[in-house]
Parts: structure tokens; sequence; C-alpha cells
């Protein structure tokens, strides 16, 4: 169901407020540029520091400026079964196409603690989820098993993977049916996870370089391994330079180094340091993306 490249959205701030118009110029360029969806209020999103009419609002504003025309999967994740059924349900009566789930963080559950978590939220909403498997986040990671129980049950369609493990990652695709879509969360490993049955990713480079990790992912699909594995290694240096610090500070610097929005990010979150701005606009210059 969700396949390609989705960009997993920043949320851009105007004196300490989302910035709706630099939102919806995000989402127009994404779509002329031929992403296959839009992700708001994930990790990138800063979802952890919107309050929950932001992250409704930011929810409701994607929805409305992508009109229909690509997928949107809400962020609608939480340490609460509770509260994610509620931010899921929001989603789904806004219109969202599916909704974008991490696994409860902090909690520490267990694997049946997550499996029942996932389920309580799929049969509550009955709106296509996709799992989000973060360790470095949530402290605790679901393990191909689980995601194997996960897959067979209404409603759950997929796996953001962004455990950096690309052995667990085959795991979880021999796991799981060939409908059920393995997303990478880890740009880098695009290319490799797709080699081994992934569908694709829920990209954060995408906010700069949408064309180029679309391409990427076109030419595997149509079979055309060489020109991928090239494209790959041009993008390794951009990928380097967004992940530099934690995400989404590079990310948000380079889009408003682009213009397309101012650079506020929020506590406890800091601006990124200036070396490595200076080092990300290069970056962004070589591949033709600032002029």
């Amino acid at each position: 169901m969700f396949e390609g490249v989705m960009t997993a959205l920043i949320t851009p701030f105007r004196d300490g407020a989302v910035d709706e118009d630099a939102l919806r110029g995000l989402v127009e360029r994404q779509i002329e540029a031929g992403v296959d969806g839009l992700v708001p209020c994930g990790s990138t999103g800063e979802s952890a520091t919107l309050s929950h009419d932001e992250h409704n609002h930011v929810v409701e504003i994607t929805i409305e400026a992508t009109a229909g025309r690509v997928p949107v999967v809400a962020g609608t994740g939480s340490n609460s079964t509770a509260e994610a059924i509620s931010l899921t349900q929001h989603a789904k009566d806004a219109g969202a196409s599916g909704a974008l789930l991490l696994s409860p963080y902090y909690n520490k559950p267990t694997q049946e603690g997550i499996y029942e978590h996932y389920k309580a939220v799929a049969e509550e909403t009955a709106l296509p989820l996709v799992i989000y498997n973060i360790p470095g986040r949530t402290a605790s990671n679901i393990a191909p098993e689980t995601v194997g129980r996960l897959a067979k049950l209404q409603h759950i369609v997929g796996i953001k993977e962004a455990s950096g493990d690309l052995d667990q990652m085959s795991h979880v695709v021999a796991a799981c049916p060939d409908d059920f879509a393995v997303l990478s969360g880890d740009d880098s490993l695009t290319l490799p996870l797709m080699s081994v049955g992934g569908k694709g990713v829920i990209s954060t480079s995408s906010n700069v370089a949408p064309a180029q990790m679309k391409e990427l992912v076109r030419r595997f699909d149509a079979g055309d391994a060489a020109g991928a594995r090239r494209l790959h290694h041009e993008l390794i240096p951009l990928f380097d330079a967004l992940f530099c610090e934690t995400n989404p500070i590079p990310v948000k610097a380079a889009c408003a180094a682009l213009d397309w929005c101012e650079g506020e990010i929020r506590l406890p979150m800091t601006p990124i340091t200036e070396p490595n701005l200076e080092r990300l606009k290069v970056v962004l210059k070589d591949l033709g993306i600032l002029q």
C-alpha cells in the first residue's frame, strides 16, 4: 500500500508557532518532485515538542495541502496506547491515508506489550498502520518475530525499520508476507534494504533531495541496479551531512539555507553548529541543490 519514497516532513516554525505557509510550500515542492507520500509529525517533524493541538493541526494542513494527490501517513505514535489511539483516530477523521506509529518509548514494553499496543490501535481505528522501529530513540527493539505476528493483523500494512541493522531488516522481510511494506528508516540503507526485499524509504533526505531519492528507488525498481548504486554513492555525502547532528537539526538547517523556511528549532534541540552548517552547504552545492 505504501511504497517508494515517502518524505518525513520537517515542521517549519516562525516566531515559535507552526509556519503554515512554509509547510504548504514544502508539501507542494515534494509533490512536484514526484514523491510517493508524505509523513508529517514524525521524528523529523519534531513531534515530541508539538502540543496535541499543533500536532493535529500540522496533520490537517498537510492533508489539505496535499489534496489527495499522494497518500499522507500521519505520525501518531505515543508511549500511551490510549493517546496513540486518539491521535490515530484524529488522523483518520482528518482524511489521512494511514498512520505511522513508533514503538512505545521510555516504558520499555515486552514484545507481547508491543504486539498488544499495535493490535489495540489497529482494532480501535481500522486505519492502515505502519509500525516504526527505532530502538535508538525508544530504548526497545521490535523483534522480527513480533513484526511477523503484527503483519498478520488486519490494518497493519508495513514497517519503517530504523534499527540500522541490515541483518534484522532481512529477517523482518522474511517474516512478513510479500504485500507487507518494509521501508527503510535510514536513508543510507535504502538501497541495501531494497536489495533484500524492502519496498522503499520514509526519508529525511528527501526534504531537500526528493527527486534524487525518488530516482534512486525508481532505478532499482526498473532493474537498473548499477544506476541505483551510482546514485546511492553520489548521495552518501548528503546522508552523512544530514545526520552529522541529531535529526532534524541538519535537515531543518538545510531547508533554511534554501530559504524554504526559518531555521527555528525547538528545545531541547539546538541550532546546528557553524562548522557543520558550512559542511552541509558545501554538500548541497556539490549536488546542485543550493546555488
